[in-house]
């Protein structure tokens, strides 16, 4: 008989060696479809396992507790212009089954505070600090997901304004509309009479299970394709949000039974236990709808399933040339009339991975040298002129130092021919591409036959 120290170092042995060389070897479908399940879920382990999705879960409890009232109470009031705001009070109710009968009560408790809430004794002031207070909310919600996506930049405030309050807005609307019609359509006669027709009735009754089930999925999937800062396909988002919406039904049942048994915090906390219970339960919905994104990140981006999370240091050589490459293409759709470059085809054009790209996009953004477009998704224009951009003034702007990294030149003790020689470099830069311009190095890579030879 083994020792468990023999089977610990087997199962490490497998899941750092041996998991990641099977795609090397000839497989059946269905055995490479659980190797990269398992490798999926090999890496969501170790995302759980680094803390920054628990803090971010955490995070986003307290600031929930902080705008539920004021986000609840701008829904309600554009709800009972559309007349369905009468439907707010079962979705609540859904929301906090998990905790049983003292669901209800809090339910209860937070429509009494916006009913007691009166818009128009606020004042100006005090509405714009009710809207300010949703929109923190989903702001910290797009940085937890543009954090699971590695979107290194952040919506304008322009676009902020616009597409939080579209969501604010125009988003319930849709959900109690979808809501009402598909329980319309469950009631109609229609529906009644195929209930009464076998197999058709036993489908019915299945389906009609899972309309709960799809809701979720397809809440889910809205969010993971409109709040991150980044494109996300259709599919991904699917995937992540059934993986999400499968795990928070499970979650609910199984807390619904700890909320039942847990009669020791009752003991404990008193009257307070049922807040500690709903703290408990908002961070594990937040935990769960950030899993899922992190499984649509993944599906969307195979490539960053790997053994070591820890990237790849590039040399400045190769960053000189990735931003280089951006900027080129960014340029030739300018000077040919097209349509600007959004973040995904400039990715599919370099080759470069989407987060690449986005630290590229990044760094020419901080130079002032492109901008970013208020179109979703964001497209990117240039700021200058190609003709009277230098390619050599170019480079000077992307080798600027950061403001870190000015600090440690300033505090590094040089000594005169490192100057001396590094000055001659930049000059010598200077000499040879004198006269080549951002738009000559589009305009003579198209024209190699009449290409200017300044530079060599």
């Amino acid at each position: 008989m083994q020792s468990p120290v023999n089977y610990y170092s087997k199962a490490r042995q497998f899941l750092t060696e041996d998991l990641w060389r099977v795609d090397k070897e000839p497989q059946a479908p269905l055995k490479r479809m659980l190797w990269r399940s398992m490798k999926l879920l090999f890496v969501l382990v170790r995302e759980f396992s680094n803390g920054q999705l628990n803090l971010r879960a955490m995070s986003l409890v307290y600031t929930t507790l902080l705008s539920m009232v004021p986000l609840i109470a701008v829904s309600f009031s554009v709800l009972k212009a559309f007349d369905v705001h009468n439907q707010i009070e079962p979705l609540l109710y859904n929301l906090v089954e998990p905790l049983g009968d003292k669901g209800g009560e809090i339910v209860t408790t937070i429509l009494t505070f916006v009913e007691n809430m009166k818009v128009g004794v606020l004042g100006s002031v005090g509405l714009a600090f009710l809207l300010y207070t949703v929109i923190s909310l989903i702001q910290k919600i797009e940085n937890a997901f543009n954090y699971v996506w590695q979107a290194k930049s952040e919506r304008s405030l322009s676009r902020r304004f616009s597409d939080y309050l579209s969501v604010i807005m125009v988003g319930p609307v849709l959900v109690f509309s979808a809501m009402g019609v598909t329980a319309s359509l469950m009631n109609s006669d229609l529906v009644q009479h195929v209930r009464d027709i076998e197999p058709f009735g036993t489908l019915l009754i299945l389906v009609t299970s899972l309309v709960p089930f799809i809701l979720v999925v397809l809440a889910f999937s809205f969010v993971y394709m409109f709040v991150p800062n980044t494109q996300v396909k259709f599919t991904s988002a699917v995937v992540g949000a059934v993986v999400g919406g499968g795990l928070w039904q499970f979650t609910g049942m199984a807390f619904a039974q700890f909320a039942a048994s847990s009669t020791k915090y009752a003991a404990i906390y008193s009257s307070f236990a049922i807040l500690v219970l709903f703290m408990i339960w908002i961070y594990l919905s937040w935990l769960i709808l950030l899993i899922g994104a992190q499984v649509a990140y993944y599906h969307q981006n195979p490539h960053q399933v790997r053994l070591s999370n820890q990237r790849l240091p590039l040399n400045g050589r190769f960053r000189e040339q990735m931003a280089l490459l951006v900027l080129y293409w960014i340029t030739r759709h300018f000077v040919h009339d097209r349509k600007p470059l959004a973040l995904e085809e400039l990715s599919n054009l370099t080759r470069l991975s989407g987060e690449r790209v986005g630290e590229i996009l990044q760094q020419l953004q901080d130079r002032n040298l492109i901008a970013e477009s208020s179109s979703e998704p964001p497209e990117f224009l240039l700021l200058h002129d190609p003709a009277s951009l230098s390619v050599a003034e170019l480079l000077v702007l992307l080798r600027e130092s950061g403001e870190e990294q000015a600090l440690i030149e300033s505090q590094t003790h040089s000594v005169t021919a490192v100057d001396r020689l590094l000055s001659t470099v930049e000059l010598s830069i200077e000499e040879r591409l004198a006269g080549l311009s951002l738009r000559d190095l589009v305009l003579e890579d198209e024209q190699p036959d009449e290409a200017s030879t300044n530079y060599t």
